[in-house]
């Protein structure tokens, strides 16, 4: 599976980021996928590999490069309970900064990108995320409806920017949601929201998760979970963008 490390050009500088793609000669679909707030790292790198093999290129910026390039702070290998609230600590201030008004900069960045690579076929591309980095697909897809055909967040804040978000998604949706991080009460006001917007979505709580259960370097991870959430996304990605 061919990998690139690149520097993406931005209005404020150069954003690292990881890319992976097939190895055969034909143009593929972009996704462009954001991490969660603790960046890119193995474990990313390796959900990257497994999309691309499923037929994507799949480009993965450094949200935070402003700061520095990945790993912008000190991971351990495997992320504990008893670790989050230090990495916080340090991560809080950098996505304070991360307005929204730099995170629609950057995202005309990457999306311009993405589309010029030599290995990326012609045609709309998907956003996906995780955590904050569902959020910023949000903001992504919201900002370039021509652009986004699908887009897929998990266990991510989606409704952080109200309602009004959802009626400039033309994209189709998946939201899979922690059962720590939404009950089913706000998980029906939410849908309620997407359907008042006319959004193509599918929006479920994943039983028996919490917050990050994607991640398997982390104290979150839940086997089940993240199988569930490939059997989301891959559909998803097959019905929304044109393979060659």
């Amino acid at each position: 599976m061919p990998t690139k490390t690149l520097r993406i050009p931005t209005t404020d500088g150069r954003a690292d980021a990881f890319a992976a793609f097939p190895d055969h000669g034909e143009r593929r679909p972009g996704v462009l996928m954001y991490a969660d707030g603790f960046g890119i790292r193995p474990v990313l790198r390796e959900m990257a590999r497994e999309l691309a093999g499923h037929g994507y290129y799949v480009l993965v910026p450094n949200l935070f490069y402003r700061h520095g390039p990945a790993p912008v702070i000190e991971l351990p290998e495997h992320i504990g309970d008893e670790d989050r609230p230090a990495l916080m600590a340090q991560l809080m201030p950098l996505i304070e900064a991360h307005t929204a008004e730099r995170v629609l900069r950057d995202a005309d960045a990457y999306l311009r990108f993405l589309t010029a690579q030599p290995e990326v076929a012609a045609g709309p591309v998907a956003v996906t995320g995780y955590c904050i980095g569902g959020l910023l697909a949000m903001r992504t897809a919201a900002a370039h409806p021509g652009r986004v055909a699908a887009v897929a967040a998990f266990h991510a804040p989606v409704g952080a920017d109200g309602p009004g978000v959802f009626a400039e998604i033309t994209a189709e949706v998946h939201f899979g949601h922690a059962e720590s991080d939404l009950t089913p009460e706000a998980l029906g006001e939410l849908n309620r929201a997407l359907d008042a917007a006319k959004v193509d979505y599918t929006s479920e709580i994943y039983p028996g998760t919490v917050h990050g259960f994607a991640m398997s370097d982390t104290d979150a991870f839940d086997p089940v979970g993240l199988r569930r959430h490939w059997d989301r996304l891959l559909p998803l990605l097959n019905r929304t963008l044109v393979k060659s």
